[in-house]
């Protein structure tokens, strides 16, 4: 009998493990594709989700529409899904080398705690979130700076190398076996709000720089206070530091080009590209010298 796997899809990932399928010729094995939606991003990729399922007649639908809790298959696999699905054979692949990283934004987290590694862990579905037996996990060594962006784009061909090896299991109808996660070495990741993508300049240049580049394209960027104005960090870089007698975190201490460097607790950040929220015009070239972020 041939076995029918139902998907649960969001953002890039999403769409890179459905188009793996679809180019391994699985996609005769899909039962439906439920399709989330994020408008917290620029490009929630639920169009490209579209458009492939349309291409391959592939069943789909929305988590809005009212067919959502109806549908039936051997199996289930969500990826980058934040709903809770009430399914028997779920499978969930999260962002992080799990137990480390349960939670909300691992990867984002991974990258501003400067993680040496990135990967991704297919577990079974459990009532407790991110602590179920862990089925394959995938890895990939990392340099930095990174940007979140390029950090999708590996991991979503983590995604890949998993989806295929679950997809090879339940095809063949061979077993998925989980082993249990080790809870002594667990972590947890919190959730995101519109607070946290603000910077501390108490911070060191090189963890705030980290934040910058995990919180880009993307997402909503790192931000910051320009009077009571709100600023898009977009770009920044790290420069030498120097002795600061007074060493004032947020004051502008060189401008160069326009381009202000910005004291931090440790360490100074160049802004390279920078714009302000309300109309998108950049900030940059900054030529008043005596500024204070916050």
């Amino acid at each position: 009998m041939l076995k029918k796997v139902g998907l649960y899809l969001m953002t890039e990932k999403g769409f890179q493990t459905l188009n793996s399928i679809c180019a391994f010729q699985h996609y005769t094995h899909i039962s439906f594709v439920c399709i989330g939606k994020d408008k917290n991003v620029e490009n929630d990729y639920s169009e490209e989700i579209k458009s492939l399922c349309v291409d391959f007649k592939i069943r789909f639908f929305y988590n809005s529409e009212s067919v959502y809790e109806d549908q039936t298959a051997d199996w289930y696999i969500a990826v980058s899904w934040r709903w809770l699905i009430l399914k028997e054979n779920l499978i969930v692949l999260h962002d992080s080398l799990l137990p480390k990283y349960r939670g909300f934004a691992p990867l984002v987290s991974s990258l501003i705690n400067g993680e040496p590694k990135i990967g991704v862990t297919a577990l079974f579905a459990s009532e407790e979130y991110d602590k179920g037996d862990i089925i394959a996990q995938r890895s990939i060594e990392i340099k930095y700076p990174m940007k979140i962006a390029k950090a999708i784009e590996i991991v979503s061909k983590l995604y890949v190398e998993i989806i295929n090896f679950l997809f090879q299991k339940i095809i063949n109808n061979q077993p998925l076996v989980g082993e249990k996660q080790e809870d002594l070495q667990s972590s947890y990741s919190l959730w995101l709000d519109e607070s946290d993508y603000f910077i501390d300049w108490n911070k060191s240049a090189s963890e705030i720089c980290r934040k910058v580049d995990a919180c880009g394209y993307p997402f909503n960027y790192a931000k910051m206070y320009y009077g009571d104005r709100i600023v898009n960090l977009i770009s920044v870089v790290e420069v030498a530091d120097v002795v600061i007698e007074n060493r004032t975190p947020g004051k502008i201490i060189f401008i160069n080009q326009g381009l202000p460097t910005v004291v931090c607790k440790v360490g100074l950040l160049q802004i390279v590209e920078a714009s302000y929220v309300d109309n998108k015009e950049s900030l940059l070239p900054l030529n008043k010298f005596r500024v204070r972020f916050t």
